[in-house]
């Protein structure tokens, strides 16, 4: 039974991790695009 609760709470805490990473990455890019704007 605690197999069963670990292991979806593994994937739920795996993916939130990909989420943050991936939401990092866009600001990122949205700091380049913003920058590159204003330069022009």
């Amino acid at each position: 039974m605690a197999v069963a609760v670990i292991f979806p709470l593994e994937s739920s805490l795996r993916d939130l991790r990909i989420f943050r990473i991936y939401e990092g990455s866009s600001e990122v890019q949205r700091n380049i695009i913003a920058r590159t704007l204003l330069k022009n």
